[in-house]
């Protein structure tokens, strides 16, 4: 019986993750299905109810819906828990599971190439989903200079409540400061195909800056294709 999976979000339609999934599929021979479901709040107890039915083998989650799903569920394990950000939900032995595979996706995929971590200084912007992931993705490389900014900053002092070693930079002062980070993550959707871009100049920054960008559709967001020349 071919075994159904899907990511859940909004907007969602940008999302590569159904042609990521088809390849690995494809690749080891697993007869399984990859769609995407665009979701409201409203429909988030269905879809547990769904994988909870087995209609869903298991589930993906992103923005806006990384912290909001985790009242619908059973139990938040390992980075899930530290994080209160949920990307990969399950069902086991009984029980909804939440996980995270977000912060060793971005040790693995950026963090582990960066020499001397210890003496870096990193800007995490955006305190929304996927920012307690970088954070903490961040402090297990070893980097202990961590601030982070956000257009509401009400948002950066309640990951601050989290993780308490946070410095908070105000989203007006960034352009000034954006010059002091040899790490900068873009946490936000900000970049993303068809949608809102930085209303600000990121020429100031470090000639060797590490530049990380969550988003993926477009491969080269205008901001990193700036740093990149």
């Amino acid at each position: 019986m071919k075994k159904k999976f899907g990511i859940i979000g909004n907007p969602i339609k940008h999302s590569l993750s159904p042609v990521l999934h088809k390849y690995w599929f494809d690749k080891y021979g697993l007869d399984a299905s990859y769609s995407i479901i665009e979701a409201e709040d409203k429909n988030l107890k269905d879809i547990i109810k769904k994988v909870r039915d087995r209609e869903l083998a298991g589930i993906n989650v992103t923005l806006p819906f990384k912290q909001k799903i985790i009242n619908q569920i059973d139990k938040i394990i390992n980075d899930a828990e530290i994080t209160g950000s949920v990307n990969t939900i399950l069902f086991d032995n009984g029980n909804i599971i939440g996980e995270n595979t977000d912060v060793f996706g971005l040790q693995a995929g950026y963090l582990k190439e960066i020499d001397n971590s210890i003496n870096k200084s990193a800007l995490v912007i955006g305190a929304g989903g996927v920012s307690p992931s970088a954070v903490l993705s961040l402090r297990k490389s070893g980097i202990k200079k961590i601030s982070i900014t956000n257009r509401t900053n009400e948002k950066c002092l309640f990951l601050k409540n989290r993780f308490t070693y946070l410095n908070i930079v105000p989203w007006e002062d960034l352009e000034s400061k954006i010059k002091n980070y040899d790490i900068i993550i873009n946490a936000t959707s900000l970049g993303l195909k068809n949608g809102e871009d930085f209303n600000f100049n990121f020429s100031s920054t470090k000639q060797n800056v590490v530049y990380i960008d969550t988003i993926y559709n477009p491969l080269e967001t205008k901001t990193y294709k700036l740093l990149k020349e």
